[in-house]
C-alpha cells in the first residue's frame, strides 16, 4: 500500500541554517514525511515521493527476519545484541564485544564479515586500540551488528554464509520480501539499485514510503502476529539497550536514553533519518539534499519537538543536538546550527 502522497513542489524548502556571528552561512535543503500506518499523510515538506537510499536508516526493518525466522531464538539472541543488528556503532569496547561473542557462539569470526572495516569512530576508542598496538577489523566497522545478524539468518536458512551480501543470496531475499511488506511497495526490484558503503545491497525509496515502514515498526497491529511479535522484541531491546544503537555522544542512543519507545531513531548516511513513535502510531523520515548529518540532526528534532515529544527532561536532555553551537578552534561559540525560520509546521 503506498503512501498518500501530497502535491510537491519543484524545490525542497531549506529545513536548517548556519550561523556565524549575526549572518546566515549555510543552508541546507531536504524533504520529511510523517505519515500513520494506514499511509495517510500528518505532516510533510518537499519532495517525498522522490526515491532516497534510505541507507542505514532501515536498519531496524531489515533486522525483522532476524527473528521472524526464529534465528534470535535459536541462538539465544540477547538485547544487546539484537540492538546492535540495528546499530551504526561507534566501535566502542562493549560494542566491539558483544559483536565478538556473537560471532563466537556462531563458530565464526571478523574474517566472516563482508562489510569491510574500519577504525572506530570513538576517538577514544581508536586512540586506546593503536596504544594496545591492536589492529581495527570488520567487528569494529559501525554495520558489524548487522552482519553478524545477516550471518545468524544464513545459519538458521542453511544458507551458505559467504556471499550473504549478494541481492540474490536467500538473506537478502529474505530481507527483501520484509521491505515490500513494511513499506507497501510490491515489487521493490523496480526500484533504483545500489550498493551500500558496508557492501549490501541498498534500494531507493520514497521518503513517504520510508515513513510508513517506520510507523508500521512501530505500530505493527495491522501485521501478521509473527511480525507484530518480532517488531515489539526489537524495540524492547533498542530501548533497553541505547548504548548498543549508536555510542557516546550519538544523537540515536541520546534520543533512546531520553525518550525510551516513545521515539526509536535510526541515522541513515548522507542525511538520513527514520523514526518510529509508537505512542502515536506514527513514523518519520526525512532527507537532507546535500547530505549532510548535522542538518538531518536538528531537523530530526524539530520534527520530535512540532510533534511534542520533547518536552521537560526530554527536551533539557536533547537541547544540544536541537541547536547545537558553532565553534571556533579555541572553543568560543562564534554561531549556531539551527532549525530554518520558516520550517514547515514550526509554531503550529
Amino acid at each position: 500500500m503506498p503512501f498518500d502522497a501530497p502535491a510537491e513542489s519543484a524545490n525542497n524548502p531549506v529545513l536548517v541554517e548556519v550561523t556565524r556571528g549575526g549572518a546566515v552561512e549555510s543552508r541546507h535543503r531536504g524533504a520529511f514525511a510523517v505519515v500513520d500506518t494506514d499511509g495517510r499523510v500528518v505532516l510533510s515538506a518537499g519532495r517525498v515521493a522522490a526515491p532516497v537510499f534510505p541507507r542505514s536508516a532501515i536498519k531496524p526493518i531489515q533486522a525483522l527476519p532476524l527473528i521472524e525466522s526464529g534465528a534470535a531464538d535459536a541462538f539465544a539472541l540477547s538485547d544487546a545484541e539484537l540492538a546492535i543488528a540495528c546499530a551504526s556503532h561507534n566501535g566502542e569496547p562493549d560494542q566491539v564485544e558483544a559483536v565478538t561473542g556473537w560471532l563466537a557462539r556462531l563458530g565464526l569470526g571478523a574474517g566472516d564479515l563482508a562489510c569491510g572495516g574500519h577504525a572506530p569512530k570513538h576517538e577514544p576508542s581508536a586512540r586506546a586500540l593503536a596504544r594496545a598496538g591492536q589492529a581495527w577489523d570488520g567487528r569494529h566497522d559501525n554495520c558489524s551488528g548487522k552482519h553478524t545478524g545477516f550471518l545468524t539468518l544464513a545459519r538458521q536458512l542453511g544458507a551458505p554464509t559467504r556471499g550473504y551480501v549478494g541481492f540474490a543470496h536467500p538473506v537478502q531475499q529474505r530481507v527483501l520480501g520484509v521491505l515490500e511488506q513494511m513499506t507497501g511497495l510490491d515489487d521493490l526490484t523496480a526500484q533504483p539499485r545500489g550498493i551500500d558503503g558496508c557492501g549490501i545491497p541498498t534500494i531507493a525509496l520514497p521518503l513517504g514510503n520510508l515513513a510508513l515502514a517506520m510507523a508500521r515498526f512501530g505500530a505493527a497491529d495491522d501485521q501478521p502476529e509473527r511480525r507484530q511479535a518480532a517488531c515489539r522484541r526489537l524495540r524492547h531491546a533498542l530501548a533497553a539497550q541505547p548504548r548498543m544503537i549508536a555510542g557516546t555522544d550519538r544523537l540515536d542512543s541520546a534520543i533512546a536514553q531520553a525518550l525510551g519507545p516513545r521515539c526509536l531513531a535510526k541515522t541513515g548516511a548522507e542525511g538520513v533519518y527514520g523514526a518510529a513513535l509508537p505512542e502515536l502510531g506514527l513514523g518519520l523520515a526525512l532527507k537532507i539534499d546535500d547530505g549532510a548529518g548535522r542538518a538531518a540532526e536538528v531537523a530530526l528534532l524539530r520534527l520530535l519537538t512540532r510533534l511534542q515529544l520533547l518536552d521537560g527532561a526530554a527536551g533539557d536532555a536533547l537541547a544540544g543536538h536541537a541547536n547545537p553551537a558553532v565553534t571556533a578552534r579555541d572553543g568560543r561559540t562564534v554561531g549556531e546550527i539551527r532549525p530554518a525560520a520558516n520550517f514547515p509546521g514550526l509554531g503550529e
